[in-house]
C-alpha cells in the first residue's frame, strides 16, 4: 500500500488516501508517478498529489491534513508536536 497526500494551491494537505500496490506496478522508481496518474484519473487532472510514507521513509514525516509540503526541501512540514517533543506526565 502507498499513501498519497492531496495538496491545495498553497501546498497544504487536504486529504490523505491509500493506493493499492496493484495500481503501482513492480518498478519502485515509477510508483509515485503511477499513483499520481491513478488518483488524477479518479479525482481530476487538476488535482495535485504527493506520495507520503507511513513509516516516514520519504519526505520526513507521514503527511496529515493541515500539514504543508515544502517543494524546495521535498518534505512535509507539520506544526504538530512529535512524540519526542512532548514532556511526559509525572
Amino acid at each position: 500500500m502507498a499513501h498519497f497526500a492531496l495538496l491545495d494551491s498553497n501546498n497544504v494537505v487536504t486529504n490523505v488516501v491509500v493506493v493499492d500496490n496493484v495500481r503501482l506496478g513492480d518498478d519502485p522508481t515509477l510508483e509515485e508517478a503511477r499513483g499520481v496518474a491513478y488518483l488524477q484519473a479518479i479525482f481530476g487532472e487538476e488535482t495535485r498529489w504527493v506520495q507520503t510514507s507511513y513509516n516516514a521513509r520519504i519526505r520526513d514525516i507521514f503527511a496529515s491534513i493541515g500539514d504543508r509540503y515544502d517543494e524546495v526541501a521535498d518534505k512535509f512540514i507539520t506544526d504538530r508536536p512529535r512524540p519526542e517533543d512532548v514532556l511526559p506526565d509525572d
